[in-house]
């Protein structure tokens, strides 16, 4: 079995890759080269050469622009909060990245993500702290057949460990950032560094219509915001929502950031609908826990409906689908909350 090992330079894959490696499979090393700062490719190709492993390096910098950071950019300009992971896992590494694999006769991709694949199934991972599946509920159900998650039994110190104890140190030692893209995870710097004509200023509203403010471009805010408002208000704001055709901010108390369900489009059903418990549990951010929810179909998409309040969803970014026992029935991008 020929397994391509995408390996970013951290320490997750290069783990993954030796572990293959130790089992016995026939591995190949895939570098995908996203940005100009990426400088890793040659560090991996000497670890690579010593662990006698064929290592390839793909230059996809001009690929990765127009399909994670120019969409991003343009959500932003849209009034929208994307999650550029959204476009990354499905569309570059389990998609460009590991189409050049298989053209090099790679039968399966395997990545350093914390999750696990069981008969057919896309599970969280061991390490509750590190579970990545959310990041990986938009990847068609046909990649994560040929899919390879090493690390998935596995906790982060445990990972770390193994490393340390085959003695091998990898090119990237410092956890990657939130948007790998994104200089300090400031992306109002990097929006204002692309030179692009941003929207400009607008009223800041309370919920009932009346303004209280002005704001200095909807792409500086996002939902659930409390800090950087410039507001003077006897309790504290919050952003509620944006909105694009009154190029308005709406803001309010706490208790209007409760939600009782959201819209999702672009699903990606990793299990038939049909087969869904009445009660799912749907996670909107990543550091959040999934709570329950009731779905009925909406054309294409869904309407989640919350079994309890949650921190109002944000446009732009996922929701994740689960059963009690941790399988991902599927993911799609919220479209809007639900008070």
């Amino acid at each position: 079995m020929s397994i391509a090992v995408a390996v970013s330079g951290g320490l997750d894959s290069l783990l993954a890759l030796i572990l293959l490696q130790e089992r016995g499979s026939q591995v190949l090393a895939v570098h995908g080269r996203f940005l100009d700062a990426d400088q890793s490719g040659a560090a991996l190709e000497r670890i690579c050469r010593g662990l006698g492993v064929p290592f390839l390096e793909l230059d996809l910098r001009s690929d990765f622009e127009e399909r994670v950071i120019a969409p991003f950019v343009h959500a932003y300009l849209a009034g929208d909060t994307p999650n550029p992971c959204a476009a990354c896992n499905p569309g570059m590494k389990f998609g460009l990245l590991f189409d050049a694999a298989r053209e090099r006769g790679a039968e399966f991709l395997a990545t350093g993500h914390y999750v696990r694949l069981e008969q057919g199934r896309l599970l969280r991972g061991v390490d509750a702290a590190k579970d990545q599946s959310y990041f990986l509920s938009l990847v068609p159900l046909d990649r994560l057949e040929r899919a390879v998650f090493p690390l998935g039994g596995l906790t982060k110190a445990a990972a770390r460990a193994e490393l340390a104890r085959r003695g091998l140190t990898p090119p990237l030692s410092r956890e990657s950032q939130e948007i790998c893209f994104v200089p300090h995870d400031d992306y109002r710097a990097f929006l204002e560094s692309r030179g692009l004509d941003l929207p400009g200023a607008g009223p800041v509203l309370l919920s009932d219509g009346r303004k209280i403010g002005q704001h200095r471009g909807l792409w500086r805010h996002t939902q659930g915001q409390r800090k950087g408002l410039g507001l003077s208000w006897p309790e504290p704001l919050y952003v509620l929502d944006k909105d694009p055709a009154r190029n308005a901010v709406v803001v309010g108390p706490r208790s209007e950031l409760a939600a009782w369900g959201c819209s999702v489009d672009r699903v990606n059903r990793l299990a038939p609908q049909d087969a869904w418990p009445e009660t799912v549990l749907v996670q909107t951010r990543y550091r959040q826990k999934a709570k329950p929810a009731r779905f009925a179909a909406r054309g294409q998409g869904l309407a989640l409906t919350f079994l309890e309040p949650q921190t109002r969803p944000t446009p732009g970014q996922i929701a994740a689908l689960y059963t009690a026992e941790g399988q991902v029935l599927g993911g799609g991008i919220i479209t809007a909350g639900q008070g």
